[in-house]
């Protein structure tokens, strides 16, 4: 079994550290994509080796995606590879998980429209605009969806991540 992680600078560190070790631990393996090669930084300076570009990821080959929050999803939402590879994930019925920021992906792919979600208070008001039901819980999962708010809640997300992915 194989996760896909998008981010890129800026990230939230213990947001992709956090899903990426856990997962590990777990016997999946975790693939880190990009816009670019080499690596990311996160914002309290933790580095993380970039496996593959956003144009080199086969969604197919991923069992669910995950998208770590900090100032990365804004960098990222821009990259229309990015929200291809989301809207692939969502047309399979595969878990996609976005914790803080990483909704704002979703929301530039299009695909909140309806669906139970949240994320970071301060894209909560984009959140609404896009069409989701915004609710301010530490988790919140609608269907293969999976949102969280803040690293506080990594906890709850990775429960029900690793829920999601069990046989």
């Amino acid at each position: 079994m194989k996760a896909l992680i998008i981010s890129a600078d800026k990230f939230e560190d213990s947001e992709l550290l956090v899903p990426y070790y856990r997962l590990q631990e777990a016997a999946i393996d975790v693939v880190v994509a990009s816009p670019g090669r080499g690596a990311i930084t996160g914002k309290h300076g933790y580095e993380v080796a970039v496996d593959q570009t956003l144009g080199e990821v086969n969604p197919e080959a991923y069992a669910i995606l995950i998208l770590p929050g900090g100032a990365a999803p804004a960098a990222v939402r821009k990259e229309p590879a990015a929200l291809e590879i989301a809207r692939n994930f969502f047309a399979a019925d595969k878990p996609v998980a976005a914790i803080c920021h990483g909704p704002q992906i979703l929301i530039s792919a299009g695909l909140l429209q309806g669906r139970r979600a949240t994320c970071y208070k301060s894209v909560a008001a984009e959140l609404q605009e896009a069409g989701a039901l915004y609710e301010d819980r530490e988790l919140v999962v609608d269907a293969n969806l999976i949102t969280s708010r803040q690293p506080a809640d990594l906890p709850a997300f990775m429960r029900e991540i690793m829920k999601q992915l069990q046989p």
